[in-house]
This record gives C-alpha cells, sequence and structure tokens, in this order.
C-alpha cells in the first residue's frame, strides 16, 4: 500500500516543483522589469532638475548608468551596493541612437559613507569609447581600470573642463532630494548577468547587448531609452564629430545621381516608399545608422511602408517577419 501511495505522490510532486520553478522565474523576471521602470523614473526626475546635469555633458556621453535607491547594508564598515542598468548609444563608434539597457551592479565600501543610512540614487556619465569599451569587457573599479571624477552640476561644467576631460566617467548622485556631484572612486562596477538573462530571456553579455546591433529594445526598457533619445538625440563628443566629418567626406564622393535633393519630395510615416531613379539596390540595417548591421538589400522593384523616421533613416517592414533601417537619402513616395 505504501509502495502505491508513494508511486501516486511523485507525479503530484513532480507537478508542484515545475509550478514552483516557473513561478520563482516569473518573479525574477519582473523583479528585473521593475528595476529598468524605476531607473525611469529615477532619470525623469534627474532630467527634470534646472541646474542638474549639464545638457553638454549627457550630449557627449557615450552611455549612462543609472542605480536607483542604493542602500547600505551591514559588511564591515559602510559596504553597499545597487543594481541598475547601462544604456549607450548604438553602433560601432556610438553615433546612433540610445540602444537597448544592460544590467549592472555598483558595489563598493566607499559608497556606504556617501550614503549614509539613507537609500541614494547614482548617475554616471561614460564620457568616452575608452570608458565604454572597459565597462563591456569586465569588472571595472573606478579610480584603478577607468579613470573618475565627481560630476560638475549646471553652469559649473565650464568651470570644470579640464576635469571632465581627463576623466572616462563623471559622477553624481540625489539624495533627499539633493543632487550633486560624488566621488565614487574604489567602487566596482560590473554587468549582472542573472538579470539580463532574465530581461531578454537567454544568456548575453552587456558587450553583445550594447553593441550586437540585432538586440531588440525590452518593453520594459522603452520609456528609459525614450528619455534618453529626448534628451540627447545626437552624440556630440569630438571623437563622433571626427568621425562623422571623414564619414561626410567619402560620402560627397558617391556618384551625383544618387545624392538626395533636399527640394526632392520627403517620406513620411505610414507611407510606400520605393528607391529613387537610378539607384540600383539599398541596404537595410539593423540601426538607423551606418553602424547598423546589413540584414538585406532593396530592389527598385519593392515597395515599403515606413514606420518611423529617425534623422532620414526610415525604418519599414523588411520582410513579414523583419524590420530594418534604409537610409532616406536613396527613397522616395510611391
Amino acid at each position: 500500500m505504501r509502495l502505491v501511495r508513494c508511486a501516486q505522490m511523485k507525479p503530484i510532486l513532480h507537478s508542484g516543483l515545475l509550478v514552483l520553478l516557473a513561478t520563482s522565474l516569473l518573479f525574477a523576471a519582473g523583479k528585473a522589469d521593475q528595476r529598468l521602470a524605476n531607473c525611469a523614473t529615477m532619470l525623469e526626475e534627474i532630467l527634470s532638475i534646472p541646474d542638474g546635469i549639464p545638457k553638454e555633458l549627457l550630449d557627449k556621453s557615450e552611455c549612462v548608468m543609472v542605480f536607483p535607491s542604493v542602500k547600505k547594508f551591514a559588511l564591515g564598515i559602510g559596504g553597499s551596493y545597487g543594481r541598475g542598468a547601462m544604456v549607450c548609444r548604438s553602433g560601432k563608434n556610438f553615433t546612433g541612437p540610445w540602444g537597448p539597457p544592460a544590467m549592472y551592479r555598483l558595489e563598493g565600501a566607499n559608497i556606504g559613507f556617501q550614503i549614509g543610512g539613507q537609500a541614494t540614487d547614482f548617475i554616471l556619465l561614460v564620457l568616452n569609447p575608452k570608458g565604454a569599451d572597459s565597462l563591456l569587457r569586465s569588472k571595472v573599479k573606478l579610480g584603478a581600470d577607468a579613470s573618475a571624477a565627481v560630476g560638475p552640476k549646471g553652469r559649473a561644467a565650464t568651470a570644470a573642463t579640464d576635469a571632465y576631460m581627463r576623466a572616462e566617467i563623471l559622477s553624481y548622485s540625489r539624495s533627499r532630494g539633493l543632487f550633486a556631484g560624488v566621488s565614487l572612486e574604489g567602487s566596482t562596477l560590473r554587468q549582472d548577468k542573472n538579470a539580463n538573462k532574465r530581461v531578454y530571456g537567454r544568456q548575453i553579455e552587456a558587450r553583445q547587448i550594447a553593441l550586437g546591433g540585432g538586440v531588440p529594445i525590452p518593453a520594459s526598457g522603452s520609456h528609459l531609452i525614450n528619455l534618453l533619445q529626448k534628451a540627447s538625440p545626437r552624440n556630440q563628443s569630438e571623437q563622433v564629430a571626427s568621425h562623422r566629418s571623414r564619414s561626410q567626406q567619402v560620402g560627397s564622393q558617391e556618384p551625383a545621381e544618387y545624392r538626395s535633393s533636399e527640394t526632392q519630395e520627403r517620406v513620411a510615416v505610414g507611407t510606400v516608399a520605393l528607391l529613387r531613379p537610378g539607384v540600383p539596390a539599398l541596404n537595410v540595417r539593423t540601426l538607423p545608422s551606418v553602424e547598423g548591421t546589413i540584414i538585406g538589400q532593396i530592389t527598385p522593384s519593392q515597395e515599403f511602408t515606413v514606420l518611423e523616421i529617425q534623422n532620414r533613416w526610415y525604418r519599414i517592414q523588411f520582410t513579414p517577419e523583419t524590420q530594418g533601417w534604409a537610409s532616406g537619402k536613396y527613397l522616395q513616395p510611391q
């Protein structure tokens, strides 16, 4: 009798464990999504501060890191950690729009001294490709693996030009409604691999998220990305300006019949577009810039509906399952 009961209980226990596991996974994924929502709320509030982050510094940033409600925990003297996200501009040279978020952790004893017993928000600006590359490769200790400085506020940015020009990362904090630059030297930044897996549904590295070109922005991160895109739609760093200058020199050599004219009719969202006369083919990319990966080509016989426009790049329905970006210089309304 006991053997029969044990045999009957096994399927029930198995089913119960599966339900428990599925519930745990959904709860973990929900926490990661909530983290992105908290990041967006914090960023929106900080961007609205009149004497907050200087726009010229945000415009020169390759990436932005957001850590809401960092708290101190009892580990020795003042140890703390926070969970947040990093968002980088897309493209090999960070010339495109803001891309999908990668989940990160901020750790270090120094943070505990900064925040005391209060939950504190931190925001970090990554000012050059070297700093971004370091963060996307491995764990980074501020002050050792990447140069860091206290972020200037408002008009103070002009007076602190030398300081932030030498730094790879600028850091700010907000506690009890007070916003100021803060030193996080000695703290550690590392990607949160488990949280990235929960957000994207698979094991994925921060570098692939930021620079892979084919990773879609999750719904839970769309508000965060939209805030950054609205606040700083174009990278104004010296490195990007130099890259754009070289690209324009190359682009000026294209055949005259392929160049767009400002007097030509523009394509609007929702209209059907096709190639301009004389253009044999046009690449379709994963991003609205030449930094995007090529996923196919448009030929003169094909027509596409325009879904979105960004800086003269058009997002189109390339196939029934795939959307991509094509340069508006070579498209015209049907």
